[in-house]
C-alpha cells in the first residue's frame, strides 16, 4: 500500500493575513514529502467555501508542486466537470499543460461538487451534475488523443478543432472520480476510472466494496484509452512518538476539520434531490463535533498517534485492498507547521517500511481475474474489524 496527502487548503482567520501563509507551508510540506517517498499529490476544487477550502485554483497550487518536487505525481482532484463551473475544453487544456509542466505527472481526477454554496453559486442544476460530469469524463480523453475533435452534446458542442497541448503521458493521463454518494463506485467502475475516497461504515463493508469495484471493471466500457483500476481512500495524519501527544494532537485537527464541515451547506439538505442521496462524510461531521476540537476520540482507523499505533491501524486499510492512503495534515493550522513537518518525517522513517507492493490491493485485483464463484468463495479477513474512519472524497 502506497501514501500520498491531499489538500483542502483551509485558512483560519483572518483571511488576509493566513491565505498566503497555507499556501506557503502547504508546499513546503509537499516538498518534503516529495522528499520523503509519498508517491502523490491531491488538491482539490472548492469555491466559496470560507475556511474549509480556499483551493479554487488547483491546477495553479499543483503546478506548484511540480516545480518543488521531482517525483511525485500531481493529483488534480477533482476538477469540477459541470459546464457552469469549467468548460470541458479549457479542462482538457489546463490539464494537459500540467501534465506537461509536470512532466507527465498528472492524476486526473473528476467529480461533480455537493455543496449547495458551490454549486448555487454558479446557478448549476443539482439534478444535471451527475449528466454532465458522465458526458464531460467520456469527452475528455478524445481531447487529449484525436489530433481534432468536433462533438454535438447535451452540455456543450465544438466545431472540429484541435485542442492544445497534448499530454506528455500516452495516451493521456489517468483518471479517478471521487466516491462520496453511494453508487458511484460502480459508475467509476464501468468507466475504467480510478476511485478517490471510497470509504464506508466497516472495515469488513469497504473490503467487500474493493472486491466488486475489482470485479466489476474487469467488464467496463472504458471512457478512456485504458483502465485505471485504483482505489485511495482520504485519511487524517499526525504522527509522534509519544502516543499521548501523537492522539491527542490529531484529535484536535479531525475535530476541527469536523466543525468547518460540519457548517458547510450540502445539496442533499438545501435542495432535496435523487441526485445527491447522501452527504457523505459532512453528515457525519455535523453529529460528531458540535463547536471546534470538540471529538472526543478518534475513530478507528484513523493515523494518529505513535508509529505502531499508526501501522496498526493503516494495516486494516490495506487488508481490505485499497491501493493508498491519502493525508490531511492539517486543519486551518491547529498544528505548527515544525511539528507536521516532523510527523511526515517520523512516518516516513518508522511507518512506511513496514508497507510494500505486495499488499492486499494486488490479491484482490488476483482474485478479480478468478472466475466469480471461486473469487465469491474467499473469506474476507476484515469481517471481524470494526467501525471504520469517516473520510471523504474531494
Amino acid at each position: 500500500m502506497k501514501f500520498g496527502i491531499f489538500y483542502e487548503l483551509s485558512v483560519p482567520r483572518p483571511f488576509e493575513d493566513n491565505e498566503r501563509l497555507v499556501y506557503e507551508r502547504s508546499l513546503e510540506q509537499v516538498e518534503l514529502a516529495d522528499q520523503l517517498g509519498f508517491d502523490q499529490v491531491w488538491a482539490v476544487e472548492h469555491h466559496f467555501l470560507e475556511e474549509y477550502s480556499h483551493c479554487s485554483a488547483p491546477e495553479l497550487f499543483l503546478t506548484a508542486c511540480a516545480m518543488k518536487t521531482e517525483r511525485m505525481r500531481v493529483g488534480h482532484g477533482i476538477v469540477t466537470c459541470v459546464p457552469q463551473f469549467n468548460h470541458p475544453i479549457r479542462i482538457a487544456e489546463r490539464a494537459a499543460v500540467l501534465d506537461v509542466l509536470s512532466g507527465g505527472r498528472l492524476e486526473m481526477g473528476t467529480g461533480r461538487s455537493a455543496t449547495w454554496t458551490e454549486l448555487g453559486g454558479f446557478q448549476a442544476n443539482p439534478d444535471d451534475t451527475k449528466k454532465s460530469w458522465d458526458e464531460f469524463v467520456h469527452v475528455l480523453p478524445k481531447m487529449w488523443t484525436e489530433e481534432r475533435l468536433s462533438y454535438e452534446g447535451q452540455f456543450f458542442s465544438m466545431p472540429s478543432r484541435a485542442v492544445l497541448p497534448k499530454p506528455v503521458q500516452k495516451p493521456h493521463p489517468p483518471m479517478w472520480v471521487a466516491v462520496s454518494s453511494p453508487g458511484t463506485e460502480d459508475d467509476a467502475a464501468d468507466r475504467g476510472l480510478g476511485c478517490l475516497g471510497v470509504n464506508f461504515t466497516t472495515f469488513a463493508e469497504q473490503e467487500r466494496k474493493v472486491k466488486a469495484y475489482r470485479r466489476r471493471i474487469q467488464h467496463c466500457d472504458p471512457v478512456g484509452e485504458f483502465v485505471n483500476d485504483q482505489l485511495n481512500t482520504i485519511n487524517f495524519l499526525f504522527c509522534h512518538d509519544d502516543s499521548e501527544v501523537g492522539v491527542s494532537t490529531g484529535r484536535r485537527m479531525m475535530g476541527h476539520f469536523q466543525y468547518m464541515a460540519g457548517q458547510l451547506d450540502m445539496a442533499k439538505e438545501v435542495y432535496p434531490t435523487r441526485a445527491y442521496p447522501t452527504a457523505g462524510l459532512l453528515a457525519g461531521a455535523r453529529k460528531r463535533a458540535s463547536s471546534p476540537g470538540d471529538l472526543k476520540e478518534p475513530p478507528e482507523g484513523i493515523a494518529v498517534g505513535n508509529p505502531d499505533q499508526i501501522v496498526r491501524e493503516l494495516k486494516k486499510w490495506e487488508t481490505t485492498g485499497v491501493d493508498r492512503v491519502q493525508f490531511l495534515l492539517n486543519a486551518a493550522e491547529t498544528i505548527p507547521q515544525e511539528q507536521v513537518l516532523d510527523s511526515l518525517r517520523l512516518f516516513a522513517s518508522e511507518v512506511m517500511p513496514h508497507f510494500t507492493d505486495d499488499s492486499a490491493a494486488e490479491r484482490s485485483r488476483a482474485e478479480a481475474a478468478r472466475p466469480d464463484d471461486e473469487a465469491s468463495a474467499t473469506d474476507p479477513s476484515a469481517a471481524a474489524v470494526g467501525a471504520a474512519a469517516g473520510g471523504g472524497g474531494a
